[in-house]
């Protein structure tokens, strides 16, 4: 295990109209408000899906992921995070439940989700902590905490 400390910094509030895209408008939004490092919570409606749903063999490296994709209009719970990569870009490490009646889609939405309707987005910012996400042998860029600072 391995783990840094740090502090809550400035709240943002989003509300994303329809068709805004979920994932680049949370990056955006983080890096135009100087957002080194933060957590992410979605609520609402999404439709246009395509959510890694787990590795098609849990043993290969690197992983290939299982995408279940959806069209229509579903609702969302999910919580992130965000931290820089290792070339300073900031990235969100997003996982939720979407579902519509008794069909529900668990996994990280990182190959498109799209608002419908309305989408509410909270993002807070956490200041001091010593974090990136870093290339591994599983062909994803996961989160390294880094000696403390």
């Amino acid at each position: 295990m391995e783990y840094t400390t740090g502090a809550v910094g400035k709240c943002i509030c989003i509300r994303l109209h329809e068709n805004d895209p979920v994932y680049q408008t949370i990056q955006d939004v983080a890096a135009k408000e100087n957002v080194g490092a933060g957590v992410v919570f979605v609520v609402g409606g999404v439709k246009n899906g395509a959510v890694v749903v787990g590795p098609a063999d849990q043993d290969e490296r690197p992983l290939r992921p299982t995408v279940k994709k959806f069209d229509d209009a579903r609702e969302i719970a999910g919580v992130g995070t965000l931290f820089k990569n290792e070339a300073g870009e900031l990235k969100l490490h997003m996982h939720a439940s979407i579902g519509k009646g008794a069909e529900q889609i668990v996994g990280c939405p990182r190959n498109g989700l799209d608002c419908w309707l309305v989408t509410e987005i909270i993002i807070l910012e956490l200041t001091g902590v010593s974090a990136i996400r870093a290339k591994e042998a599983s062909g994803m860029e996961l989160l390294k905490i880094l000696p403390g600072i």
